[in-house]
């Protein structure tokens, strides 16, 4: 059985605010939908990844804006990615340097929080 995570629903308080954010650091948009009034579904995929985030207004959920802390994305350079970011006007912090791998750290406008890793090299 294959399992494949689709979508990762992100709390955000302005939708347009979020969506121009995460299209400004380089994530795709693949749907900016209103359906119906009172359902506005956004979902937004980072360069490379297949998995997406999500976000709207009548989606339902529980955590409110800026409770996601939970997302990890691995990337190939963690340099480069805290750069991108930087350059783009985001507050990063990192490089964390762990046995593990490197690690970056942002927040979302709303203070979803990310964590961006690179993965260490086999011995």
């Amino acid at each position: 059985m294959d399992w494949k995570i689709e979508l990762i629903h992100v709390p955000v308080s302005d939708v347009d605010r979020a969506r121009d954010f995460y299209v400004g650091i380089g994530f795709h948009l693949d749907h900016d939908q209103t359906p119906f009034e009172g359902l506005r579904f956004v979902q937004l995929t980072p360069p490379g990844s297949a998995c997406s985030i999500a976000f709207g207004t009548g989606l339902g959920g529980t955590l409110q804006p800026g409770q996601q802390d939970t997302i990890q994305v691995v990337v190939p350079d963690a340099d480069q990615a805290l750069a991108h970011l930087r350059e783009r006007g985001v507050d990063a912090q990192g490089v964390d340097e762990q046995a593990w791998g490197r690690f970056v750290t942002f927040a979302d406008p709303d203070g979803n929080a990310w964590t961006l890793q690179q993965l260490p090299n086999p011995s």
